[in-house]
């Protein structure tokens, strides 16, 4: 199928608008990439904040926004999987243009697309499964991801209740795996937003600041309003309306972040003019970026011609700035196996950005996800039209944007160099360098890294991506040993091998997930 016959999310159910058409032709026109920069641009200086919960942090934008019919969500519903959500998903009833990799969520479901390339039924996740978000937020923490927006439409009509138990979920969550979260409230459509908002923070919101895993800024409990100032109909609030709101927040003694137009400083194309001491009164901007650049000429445009604009009016106001940083479309083949995503994380580094935005961690809708996805066409309905991750012709494992995201984090972080070249490869080393552990067998899902010979204990273990009770098969360089303990250090049942081994079900006794330390000589 051409790409122009792909169905495409309708515009009320997309997370965003796409507004900046003239934006990525001005960046495919007028970029020059590796410009010299003055060394002024690589030295900016917070002045609004130290470190905190989003300050000199990673945050991923998350929808948690998709249900099926039978997996008990109040909606009951293909919600933002079908066009027609009463009838599960096909080639012609969709709304995703990305297809995710679900082999590690316990229950999945069946969809009228045709069977995945390898003959498997074409099943999808379920946000409202209580595992599915367990599996997410177990992917940030083992990917670097410290902070989780939760969005929240306008929670007063039919949604609500699905929302109201997607914020419980998120929360039970955070809290066993070691991450942040915030509730970002998104106004799209919201039309008494100026009341509602507040009520709703008010009676059910606010009471999950007291989780030791809502994320908290200068002391205070962090919320997100993204909506304000978009020259868009379904966003047509006056900038008193949203001034009054911001300040209210504030006033409840929260940190507010603003999830504000890509132009808003000077008030033109994506931004209505006259918003800017609307900007100026939220203590972190977070300008959006989806749909505006599409190649590494246009993350090298925004660099020359916003970022570093931004953050210096940012730093003159007292403001925290914390740009978006995006995968790019996968469907549109705007990826460029990382290149992409890579070149902003060098180029926001080299600002001196506070934090870091990821849009999104879920967005299956806009292609922007950096969840576990296909990797290739053997995980795609057959006939879907859907690109995979291999789409450009170099082969990416399925978490490889959660372990670019790793990596672009620890650069953000200074744990690593500041380097123009990607570090993450698109396959983890498959080579003679050391033993691999993967998650599942025949070498699927996610790897560990390479592990020299030594002994490992599980906090080692862990360390070097390979977590307990996880491993379902690996490869073993020629005349090397490894020995499996079931028990932390190298106690327990043990297991013995001395060359690949595709499926640990198979070992008797079977040590499927059981691998906990190991001795490799």
């Amino acid at each position: 199928m051409p790409l122009s016959d792909l169905p495409r999310p309708s515009a009320p159910i997309t997370r965003r608008t796409f507004l900046a058409a003239s934006a990525a032709t001005a960046a495919a026109a007028g970029t020059t990439i590796g410009t010299a920069l003055p060394s002024s641009a690589t030295t900016a200086t917070p002045v609004a904040s130290g470190p905190g919960d989003v300050v000199g942090k990673i945050t991923v934008g998350y929808q948690g926004w998709f249900a099926c019919i039978g997996d008990g969500a109040p909606i009951n519903s293909w919600w933002h999987y079908s066009r027609n959500a009463g009838q599960p998903p096909s080639p012609s009833n969709t709304t995703i243009v990305s297809w995710p990799d679900v082999r590690e969520y316990t229950a999945t479901y069946q969809t009228a697309y045709a069977n995945l390339g390898n003959g498997q039924p074409a099943k999808l996740f379920s946000s409202y499964d209580q595992q599915t978000v367990n599996t997410h937020f177990q992917w940030m923490q083992q990917n670097g991801c410290d902070t989780a927006a939760l969005q929240r439409f306008n929670p007063f009509g039919g949604e609500g209740p699905t929302r109201d138990a997607m914020a419980a979920k998120v929360r039970q969550a955070a809290e066993q795996y070691g991450r942040k979260f915030y509730i970002m409230y998104d106004a799209t459509d919201w039309t008494n937003m100026q009341s509602e908002m507040k009520t709703d923070w008010t009676n059910k919101m606010k009471a999950y600041t007291s989780s030791p895993a809502y994320a908290k800024q200068n002391g205070k409990p962090v919320v997100c309003i993204w909506g304000f100032g978009f020259n868009e109909a379904n966003k047509a609030f006056p900038a008193s309306a949203c001034l009054d709101v911001i300040n209210w927040f504030k006033g409840q003694g929260c940190y507010v972040i603003g999830g504000v137009p890509t132009h808003w400083l000077p008030g033109n194309e994506d931004s209505r003019p006259g918003y800017l001491e609307v900007y100026h009164a939220f203590n972190m901007i977070s300008p959006w970026m989806v749909g505006r650049i599409q190649d590494v000429a246009g993350a090298d445009h925004y660099y020359n011609n916003v970022n570093q604009q931004d953050q210096a009016d940012c730093n003159a106001h007292g403001i925290d700035y914390q740009p978006c940083v995006i995968p790019g479309d996968l469907q549109s083949g705007h990826r460029a196996h990382g290149e992409l995503m890579w070149r902003q994380f060098y180029n926001l580094t080299r600002v001196g950005v506070q934090g870091m935005y990821i849009s999104m961690f879920d967005e299956f809708n806009e292609g922007n996800q950096i969840a576990k996805t296909a990797e290739t066409q053997a995980w795609i309905p057959t006939g879907s039209g859907l690109r995979a991750l291999d789409e450009d012709g170099t082969a990416c494992s399925s978490d490889y944007y959660l372990r670019l995201t790793n990596d672009g984090g620890r650069m953000f972080k200074g744990q690593i160099p500041l380097t123009a070249t990607r570090p993450t490869q698109p396959m983890p080393n498959q080579g003679s360098g050391g033993v691999i552990f993967y998650q599942h067998i025949d070498y699927g899902g996610t790897a560990g890294q390479a592990l020299a010979k030594g002994n490992y204990t599980r906090a080692q273990l862990a360390a070097a991506g390979v977590q307990d009770n996880w491993a379902s098969s690996v490869k073993i360089p020629a005349g090397w040993t490894v020995t499996i303990y079931a028990e932390d250090n190298f106690t327990g049942q043990t297991w013995t091998r001395t060359a690949d081994t595709a499926n640990f079900v198979a070992l008797s006794p079977n040590a499927n997930d059981q691998l906990t330390s190991c001795r490799i000589s």
